[in-house]
C-alpha cells in the first residue's frame, strides 16, 4: 500500500552533483540505446561510426545524471510508484562527440493531488563544462502513484506543452525498437530493475519490463530530426513531451510531425499496442 510523500526527506535530498567524461564510444552506444541503426528505410551512419559523428541532443538527458536516484532510501520516494509524466530538454550549443560535462540536479517544486491520489514532482537540471559554460537544461515531472496526502501545494506552476494542430500531420515516421532496447538502453546510466526483471515490473502492474521513458524520447528526437532537420542533429535544440502510455521493447513507434510557424509537433503511438505512447510533443529548430 502507497504511502503519502516523505516530504521533509524529499526536500532535505541533495541529489548529488555528476561529473561526466564521455566519448564517441559513449555517444555510439546511447544511439544504439534509443533505436539508431535498426530502420532498414533509414541511414544511422552517421550516428553509429566514429569518423564525422553525430551526438544525439537527446544523449544531454543521460549526461550529468546520478542514474535513477530515487532508488536512494535516503529521498524518501517509493521509487516503485514513480512514473514519468513529462520531459523537456532544451541544448543552449550542440553535443560534441567528446568532454567533460558537470550536472547540477535539485527537486524544484512538490504538489499533493490529495489523499490516495499522485503526488507530483518537478525536477530541474543544468549541465556545465568545467569551465561554468551553460550546455542544457532538463525539466521532469514525475507522477508519484498514492503518494498525496502530505499537505502540499496541490498543482504544479509550469507552462503547459501545447496541442498538436488540429490537421493531417507533415510527416510519419516509423521507427523500430528490439526485444533487448531497454538492456541496452540502461547501460547508459538508468538502472531502474523495472526496465529489466520481469518479476519486478509485475509487482507494479506491467506485463513485462517496459522501455524507459527517455529512451522513448530519444526515440522521438530521431524522429525530428530525419523528418524536420535534414538529419542533422545539432538542428534539433529543443524537445518535450508528454508520456500517455508505455512502450515495451520490440514495438514499432509510428510518429506524427507538424510544422507549424517555425516550430514541430509530434504525437506518436505503438503500432503493436495502438496506445499513443505521446502527446503534445513540441521541438524548436535551430535558426539560420
Amino acid at each position: 500500500m502507497s504511502m503519502p510523500l516523505d516530504l521533509a526527506a524529499l526536500e532535505a535530498y541533495r541529489v548529488p552533483e555528476t561529473i561526466d567524461e564521455y566519448d564517441p564510444r559513449d555517444a555510439i552506444l546511447y544511439a544504439l540505446g534509443v533505436g539508431a541503426g535498426l530502420s532498414a528505410e533509414i541511414d544511422e551512419t552517421s550516428f553509429l561510426y566514429e569518423r564525422s559523428l553525430q551526438v544525439l541532443p537527446t544523449m544531454a538527458l543521460v549526461l550529468g545524471t546520478p542514474g535513477f536516484w530515487a532508488m536512494d532510501p535516503a529521498s524518501g520516494l517509493d521509487w516503485l510508484n514513480i512514473l514519468h509524466g513529462e520531459q523537456r530538454l532544451k541544448l543552449h550549443r550542440p553535443l560534441e562527440a567528446f568532454g567533460t560535462l558537470i550536472g547540477n540536479t535539485r527537486v524544484a517544486d512538490v504538489a499533493d493531488k490529495g489523499a490516495g491520489k499522485a503526488a507530483m514532482i518537478r525536477t530541474t537540471k543544468e549541465v556545465r563544462t568545467n569551465s561554468g559554460l551553460l550546455v542544457a537544461e532538463a525539466s521532469e515531472i514525475w507522477v508519484v502513484r498514492g503518494a498525496g496526502g502530505f499537505g502540499g501545494e496541490r498543482n504544479i506552476e509550469m507552462e503547459p506543452l501545447p496541442s498538436v494542430p488540429d490537421r493531417h500531420p507533415d510527416f510519419e515516421i516509423d521507427l523500430p525498437t528490439s526485444p533487448a532496447q531497454a538492456a541496452i538502453y540502461r547501460l547508459s546510466g538508468d538502472r531502474n530493475p523495472l526496465h529489466i526483471d520481469p518479476a519486478m515490473a509485475r509487482t507494479v502492474g506491467f506485463e513485462r519490463p517496459l522501455l524507459h521513458g527517455l529512451a522513448t524520447m530519444g526515440i522521438i528526437g530521431r524522429a525530428v530530426i530525419h523528418t524536420a532537420c535534414g538529419g542533422i542533429a545539432a538542428n534539433l535544440r529543443e524537445i518535450a513531451v508528454r508520456f500517455t502510455a508505455p512502450v515495451y521493447p520490440g514495438e514499432t513507434i509510428r510518429t506524427h510531425v507538424w510544422l507549424a510557424d517555425g516550430e514541430v509537433h509530434m504525437r506518436a503511438h505503438s503500432l503493436e499496442s495502438g496506445a499513443r505512447v505521446i502527446d503534445n510533443g513540441h521541438a524548436v529548430l535551430a535558426t539560420g
